[in-house]
């Protein structure tokens, strides 16, 4: 080996961001991907190229990133989408999360973890308890069957993927700082550690986080994927896939089984109707061009995936925004007072109001029933944005119910040549999730069970064969006046996205940023939303000015400027804009500076 081969890196402990630097806003006629990891952008990029539509180059994209970026999702986790068809002018969503094991009880989870009766608690993120069935497989699968161009097989989608783990990577640098990170909880999740971890004699027990630039190898994840390619579902969960989940798994206490495996590949994926608001606030009526045919602009309309994600909270807090700006609590913001006081005021109260009602609503809504269009209804919603006050933060907010009104969540973008655009985002939730690997197959479980609620009578109580809340959320923007294709985007990070959501759709909208500055844009973020013993610490990122600051603690809010790697915590988005010039369809993308990606156009 030379001498100069990890001269590239030669410092041990790099600065997360040594000096400014800056990016362009990406366009292609063709199509784009925009993903948080350059070689997974450039898998999804090698199927366009192959004839493939935004469908199957998101696949290929979630399956790339699972092997570059698995501190971040995998095919043991889970996944949701939004997929607009150009040729219906219909946005269509996709549920590929997995319930929890159906001989599991709340009782019986109680006692595993030693709580008396009426205790509070929760479930640790690294227990076996934690884990639920991986729906991203089923997802996969079904996103292509329902969505994907029929020109290519699932094996050629998952090609890319498959070649990246057999023949080796080189580690981007966010990545492996976050690898490292979780490397000590990768060592005690279970015996099968080995598989994740780079080959170093030198390194404890022979292996070791990889270093930025390093190559590291996982060919049991590969083999993995040679199987779903071949089998399909089958090839995930039954057999010999399927028995190593539930092997590891009960081994450590669980309740998985092969029955509750065999159940999410007959029933899991699930395609549901998307849930949307039309916005006209802040003046995104005159900022904004005509729509694609020539006719007057008249708003937008917001998309997420419904309930048991959280993208309700973003709608609401927009919904909320629209309300104060009616009733005179709050200006129409000008492009001098972004992220002002004033303005992170309002976008801070509108999110904890919002946040307070779906940490009781939000579960799953096969099992319990959720309002959803009850917290969307403007008379609700206009009744909840009489809590904020101007002048200062207010109290713990407790949650409303729309029933009594009798009104009824990594992320990436994908748009291809024909016009369709698809919001995918995928997941283990906490890093590498339980980190508990099952053996031979090269990904870890994801540990979204501790999202339940341990409480009896909470909507969001754990229950046999239930979805718990879900963090991750895709989004989608189109025009209201012909139904076009506005934008394809998302913030992924837990409880951040719909906060992200909110701040990067506003700093379009409403004061004219493009893809890429709207994602540069320093964010502030709820520190704990949905815990109402939490302080109510405001997490505020560096770049955002000291009079702001300022003007947010003396309005009584709490605040933490979060600095260097720390602004990881501020998630990391992926923004696809659709427009039209000179009778030609024009995407102009751009990918987050707080992750390793970029924004990749088909020429």
């Amino acid at each position: 080996m030379p001498l100069n081969a990890k001269a590239v890196y030669s410092r041990a402990n790099a600065d997360y961001a040594p000096f400014a630097s800056r990016r362009s806003t990406v366009h292609s006629t063709k199509g784009i991907v925009s993903c948080s990891q350059p070689l997974a952008a450039a898998a999804g990029h090698r199927i366009l190229s192959q004839g493939g539509n935004a469908a199957d180059a998101a696949v290929a994209v979630a399956a790339a990133l699972n092997m570059t970026e698995p501190c971040s999702t995998g095919i043991g986790g889970d996944m949701f989408c939004l997929f607009y068809n150009v040729k219906t002018k219909k946005v269509h969503a996709l549920n590929g999360s997995g319930r929890y094991p159906g001989n599991a009880t709340l009782e019986k989870v109680r006692k595993d973890l030693g709580l008396a009766p009426g205790a509070p608690g929760d479930i640790p993120m690294l227990s076996a308890l934690s884990v639920t069935t991986p729906g991203a497989a089923a997802g996969w699968v079904d996103t292509i069957e329902k969505f994907g161009s029929g020109k290519l097989s699932l094996e050629q989608i998952l090609q890319p993927a498959i070649e990246l783990g057999e023949e080796g990577f080189p580690v981007s640098e966010l990545t492996s700082k976050s690898w490292h990170n979780a490397e000590n909880d990768i060592r005690n999740a279970s015996p099968n550690f080995r598989e994740m971890l780079k080959k170093d004699e030198s390194a404890k027990d022979g292996v070791r986080a990889p270093g930025p630039g390093e190559i590291m190898k996982n060919p049991t994840l590969a083999k993995t994927f040679r199987a779903l390619a071949a089998e399909g579902k089958k090839g995930f969960y039954q057999g010999r896939i399927a028995e190593a989940i539930v092997k590891v798994l009960q081994d450590q206490g669980a309740y998985m089984s092969l029955e509750d495996l065999a159940y999410h590949a007959e029933t899991g994926t699930q395609e549901v109707d998307a849930i949307s608001l039309k916005f006209t606030g802040q003046d995104v009526i005159p900022k904004s061009t005509p729509g694609t045919d020539g006719e007057a602009n008249q708003g937008v309309e917001v998309w997420e995936h419904p309930p048991n994600g959280q993208g309700i909270v973003a709608l609401m807090a927009l919904g909320i925004m629209e309300e104060l700006e009616k009733s005179g609590k709050i200006p129409k913001f000008t492009e001098a007072q972004h992220n002002s006081a004033e303005y992170l005021h309002a976008v801070i109260e509108s999110l904890r109001i919002a946040f307070a009602d779906a940490a009781w609503w939000v579960t799953d809504p096969d099992v319990e029933k959720v309002p959803s269009q009850g917290l969307l209804d403007r008379a609700y919603l206009a009744e909840r944005a009489k809590l904020f006050t101007a002048e200062r933060a207010t109290d713990i907010i407790d949650h409303g119910s729309p029933a009594h009104n009798h009104c009824d969540t990594v992320y990436f973008a994908v748009t291809d040549s024909e016009g369709n655009g698809i919001s995918f985002i995928n997941s283990n939730y906490a890093g590498f999730g339980s980190s508990i690997i099952p053996a031979g197959c090269g990904f870890t479980l994801q540990n979204r069970g501790a999202n339940f609620s341990l409480q009896e009578g909470h909507p969001n109580v754990l229950a046999p064969r239930k979805r718990p809340y879900h963090t991750i959320i895709p989004a989608l923007i189109t025009n209201v006046a012909d139904g076009s294709l506005h934008s394809v985007y998302g913030v992924m990070g837990g409880f951040m996205q719909p906060q992200g959501h909110v701040q990067v759709l506003l700093n379009m909208l409403a004061f004219g940023y493009h893809p890429q500055a709207a994602l540069d844009a320093p964010r502030i973020c709820i520190a704990a939303p949905t815990d109402q013993s939490a302080d109510g610490t405001i997490w505020v990122e560096e770049g955002i000015s000291d009079a702001a600051i300022e003007g947010l603690r003396g309005l009584g809010h709490k605040v933490e400027v979060v600095t260097g790697w720390k602004r990881g915590n501020f998630g990391r988005g992926q923004i696809i804009r659709s427009y039209y010039d000179d009778g030609k369809l024009v995407y102009a993308a751009g990918s987050d500076p707080r992750g390793d990606g970029m924004a990749f156009p088909l020429l």
